[in-house]
């Protein structure tokens, strides 16, 4: 006589959704620096621009010793662009860094994002798949993803290719101000790994 084998159903808990250029932004709901909560869903009718962040980074260091990510962050938030810098390191990786150390850092770079948010846990990064920093994202006023990619076309730490570089977030700005679709949608992200937690 045969016997079959009892079959057991595991529950598994999915991942969140990657972010998917032209489909809505996941959600989220984060602390900054200052311990005050943001929402995605408070900037509606807002475009907002996503930066992930690790100061530890030499890619990012690129961007924030020259100036370039702190010039670009200016040009967006001087057209009201909401710009919301994101760490996804977890405590005791690289980038990591307090509240306090946060605004120290914020001082001495002249950040000029609107804030910055700190995701410990690794779930935003996760759910808007940021592989890098940096790794850039603009969300339209209606709430649709429409760029996720590098910040600029030349992926290199070297300061010296910014000028040579064409600005995917600032092209992709322009177009949405200007009432057309983002030319570039999406490009290979560049920097160095998130730094999540295992």
């Amino acid at each position: 006589m045969l016997r079959l084998a009892p079959v057991l159903f595991i529950a598994a808990t999915l991942p969140l959704a990657a972010a998917t250029v032209g489909a809505p932004a996941p959600g989220f709901e984060l602390t900054d620096s200052n311990g005050k909560t943001h929402k995605l869903s408070d900037y509606a009718g807002k475009t907002v621009v996503l930066e992930w962040v690790n100061h530890g980074c030499p890619f990012v260091k690129k961007h924030y010793d020259s100036g370039n990510m702190q010039k670009t962050q200016s040009a967006a938030t001087a057209d009201g662009v909401v710009w919301l810098s994101v760490c996804s390191s977890a405590p005791g990786e690289q980038g990591h860094e307090s509240p306090a150390g946060w605004n120290k850092i914020n001082a001495d770079k002249n950040v000029a994002a609107t804030a910055v948010l700190i995701d410990a846990s690794g779930k935003v990064g996760r759910a808007y798949d940021a592989r890098t920093t940096p790794h850039m994202y603009v969300i339209d006023p209606s709430g649709t993803l429409v760029y996720a990619g590098g910040i600029d076309s030349i992926p290199s730490s070297s300061k010296a290719d910014i000028a040579k570089a064409q600005n995917y977030v600032l092209a992709a700005l322009g177009d949405l101000k200007a009432g057309r679709a983002v030319a570039t949608a999406s490009s290979k992200p560049y920097g160095c790994g998130v730094k999540y937690a295992d």
